[in-house]
């Protein structure tokens, strides 16, 4: 039974990994989080490596803690932070040295409800906004192809698909390892008001 509603042709590795988080996340839900990596000897563990076991590109907003959410401890995702999971360069090398160097096969794009980037790009767009003018322009493209959108959690889903788009065209690292199977893209989306994460 596919109790997540996982799309087919997923690698196996990348779906047990998903699996796992997906897992934890309705521990953090039911309030009963299993990590135990969260103390200092775990941190001496991992003093001069580490080993995670995916890549979590996420929000800034200080509601969104992958690592809490998805009931880990320290040392097991390479997480990545950004307002408005918003790609640019720094990010996408980020994510790139993750797929090439530490070998990772899930990359999760977690979106959120209520995101404050997407309520300031609705509220300019199309202007050229005088501040988070790298931002914007990350997240305007969205709204090129479908300026009526009305809802900002919807907004924030469409948003999360465009990053997958952008990555895939902008890093041959990123494109490479998804046609040969090595890393899988999971877009997710975080509500609030549940506390669950979900697939797009």
């Amino acid at each position: 039974m596919n109790e997540y509603n996982m799309p087919n042709g997923i690698p196996y590795k990348a779906k047990e990994e998903l699996k796992k988080l997906l897992n934890g996340n309705r521990n953090f839900v039911a309030g009963k989080p299993t990590a135990k990596n969260m103390c200092l000897d775990t941190l001496k563990k991992y003093a001069f490596h580490q080993e995670p076991f995916a890549i979590v590109l996420s929000c800034s907003d200080s509601r969104v803690v992958p690592e809490i959410i998805f009931d880990c401890g320290i040392g097991e995702l390479f997480v990545i932070r950004v307002a408005g999971i918003t790609a640019g360069p720094n990010v996408i090398e980020s994510i790139e040295y993750a797929v090439k160097k530490l070998k990772l096969s899930l990359l999760i794009l977690l979106g959120h409800d209520d995101c404050g980037v997407m309520k300031y790009a609705k509220e300019h767009y199309p202007e050229e906004t005088e501040d988070f003018k790298s931002i914007i322009s990350c997240v305007y493209p969205v709204l090129d192809k479908n300026e009526d959108i009305s809802c900002h959690n919807y907004f924030a889903k469409q948003h999360t698909i465009w990053v997958e788009e952008v990555l895939l065209q902008k890093s041959k690292i990123i494109r490479l390892a998804v046609d040969k199977g090595e890393l899988y893209i999971a877009k997710c989306h975080f509500d609030h008001s549940t506390g669950l994460v979900d697939l797009i």
